[in-house]
């Protein structure tokens, strides 16, 4: 039983520095996401929309980025460090389980409902 508990805690170490790492990574790709939207928008000197129109939808977003509209682009990077503590919470629901701690797996899963009804919502 001692040795189940040692390897319990080595797991949840070892899950602890990939949720690290996922942070870590995701502000990473986030920012020069949006850098290279800025980067573009300096080059350019518009931001691939008329006046001050920005797209506030997926769909508005994806196409500007095929386009390779500055705006549409820093908005990827913004939605991708949005994703990125989401993505911390499907990791935790998978930490949990692993601690058999049933309880925290059925609140980070609610939590993790509301919060793709918030995307789906917010649109």
């Amino acid at each position: 039983m001692n040795n189940s508990k040692q390897t319990t805690k080595a797991e949840m170490n070892e899950i602890e520095l990939v949720i690290g790492k996922i942070l870590r990574i995701g502000v990473i790709i986030s920012a020069a996401i949006m850098i290279i939207g800025l980067v573009m928008f300096l080059i350019t000197g518009n931001s691939g929309y008329a006046g001050n129109y920005h797209p506030s939808s997926f769909k508005e977003i994806f196409h500007g980025i095929v386009k390779l509209k500055s705006y549409a682009i820093m908005m990827l990077g913004i939605f991708c460090l949005i994703l990125t503590p989401v993505l911390r919470v499907v990791v935790s629901i998978y930490s949990f389980y692993k601690e058999h701690d049933m309880l925290y797996v059925y609140i980070t899963t609610f939590v993790l409902t509301v919060l793709i009804f918030s995307f789906f919502l917010g649109q």
